[in-house]
């Protein structure tokens, strides 16, 4: 097929895109680097090279070289790197926070050097100094990126469902999209793939988002944009998801995707199991002055018992009782309905606003992890009549039961408190359908990260109670093919 002139112009806008953000990385993470190097050259090696008689000039580069991959690997796990995509204020906390976890691991390693606790003061002043060049520079950088690269122009397809939802989200991010034009499906599939054509071709888009149109019109639709190299953005369907855990396989001439009948194996069982026991012994001797503290204030405060104990569900729905640092009044569902917290709940005590803030309430959940109830990283335990609820508007959520219920996961990470109950459904299915021992890690550090994000804590709103049924159709909808 006969690539156009506007086709050909985007590709290569695209190439120098993707150049100039990685040059803007480099630069930065070099910056950061030579922070380290000046002071090691100048501070640190003087306390560590002493005692290490045969430190030489090509130790001196290793050192720094050594900081240099250990910041690039927190940077690239805390999306420090992740420049144009993400949003200036959280990606200046992605970087200060991978800087932060570089360097506490960085002086451990000299302290080890030096045989002794590292002297602190010109360690906290490089931390200071890089912290100021971070939110310094990647200001500059962002500025530099959206001048040269506008937002991306989208044509927007959509179904019967309302779009006001899937407009919202794409709003939020005006320096990186912006919805300039919107088309129903039902003026005609032949209608559409010619606006798409001529809108492309004419500059007014570049980019084309499909949102909840019927499964055959979907998939024509895909393969036309997919034909003439037309970027598309898609919000995948729960059929999407298992197929994309799918393993390929070629035993025929034909490729074949498997879904298997246990989702992890015996070895990554085994594995993850080892994983729970080892950490959730260590950090409950580390974690117990903490807990202690808090059990001590909330049993001050009110009276009141210090731990909540309630039924949830773990794999294949069997129910065990979850433990927290109780945050709430007593009688905080004295009328016998559950439901989830709210912004601003009046039911919170201040403690509460506090241990849930710093996330101190789900220490508890230590002694589920060690009993072998939960695991660090799987989809949330939800209460067995909240289940009930939302089986009765989406019967996949049942999918999410397959693997053992953590303490954090996929939705965690990549949600919010009050994202809607199918999308986080999405998210810990994709969890699931992508296991592997390497994203339970992963999964572990980016924790670490959303502890400190304030976005990662709100409540839902007043109107979003439970299973939300008044989404029943629109979510029924949303799944046919």
């Amino acid at each position: 097929m006969k690539i156009s002139t506007n086709e050909l112009k985007l590709r290569r806008l695209e190439s120098f895109k993707r150049l100039i953000n990685i040059g803007l990385i480099i630069i930065g993470l070099l910056i950061e680097v030579g922070i380290f190097a000046y002071n090691w050259v100048f501070h640190f090696s003087q306390s560590v090279v002493e005692p290490l008689q045969n430190f030489w000039f090509k130790g001196h580069l290793l050192e720094v070289a050594i900081y240099g991959v250990i910041l690039f690997f927190f940077s690239m796990t805390y999306g420090g790197t992740r420049l144009g995509y993400m949003k200036n204020a959280e990606l200046i906390f992605s970087q200060v926070f991978a800087t932060l976890m570089a360097n506490v691991l960085i002086y451990a390693e000299l302290s080890v050097m030096a045989f002794q606790l590292f002297v602190p003061y010109y360690f906290i002043l490089m931390m200071v100094e890089q912290l100021v060049v971070i939110i310094i520079y990647i200001n500059i950088a962002n500025k530099i990126f959206s001048k040269v690269f506008p937002p991306r122009k989208l044509l927007l397809i959509h179904g019967d469902r309302p779009i006001e939802d899937i407009v919202y989200k794409f709003s939020t991010r005006k320096d990186k999209y912006k919805i300039v034009r919107c088309l129903h499906v039902n003026v005609g599939l032949e209608q559409v793939k010619q606006t798409i054509q001529e809108s492309y071709d004419a500059g007014e888009t570049n980019a084309v988002v499909v949102w909840e149109v019927p499964g055959e019109d979907r998939k024509e639709l895909l393969k036309f944009c997919y034909a003439r190299s037309i970027r598309i953005y898609m919000m995948p369907k729960i059929s999407d998801i298992v197929l994309m855990g799918a393993e390929q396989l070629h035993i025929f001439d034909s490729p074949i995707l498997l879904t298997r009948e246990y989702h992890l194996t015996m070895e990554q069982r085994m594995i993850k199991r080892t994983i729970d026991i080892l950490g959730s012994l260590i950090l409950l001797i580390i974690a117990s002055p903490f807990m202690l503290i808090t059990a001590i204030a909330i049993k001050l405060y009110d009276g009141g018992p210090v731990l909540y104990k309630q039924v949830r569900c773990t794999i294949d729905q069997r129910e065990f009782y979850i433990l927290k640092f109780r945050s709430m009044v007593t009688d905080a569902e004295k009328d016998g309905v559950a439901r989830l917290a709210q912004k601003n709940d009046s039911r919170i005590t201040p403690i509460g606003k506090f241990i849930r803030k710093c996330r101190i309430d789900e220490l508890p959940q230590l002694i589920n992890i060690l009993k072998g109830d939960m695991s660090f990283i799987g989809p949330r335990p939800e209460r067995p009549e909240i289940i009930e609820q939302y089986l009765e508007i989406m019967p996949e959520f049942a999918y999410r039961m397959k693997v053992k219920a953590g303490l954090a996961g996929f939705a965690q990470v990549y949600g919010k408190y009050n994202t809607s109950p199918y999308d986080k459904l999405k998210l810990d299915l994709t969890y699931i359908e992508h296991y592997s021992v390497w994203l339970d890690l992963k999964l572990m550090l980016l924790t670490l990260k959303i502890l400190f994000w304030p976005d990662s804590t709100e409540g839902v709103e007043m109107d979003q109670i439970t299973a939300l049924k008044e989404q029943q159709s629109a979510v029924k909808e949303q799944d046919k093919e």
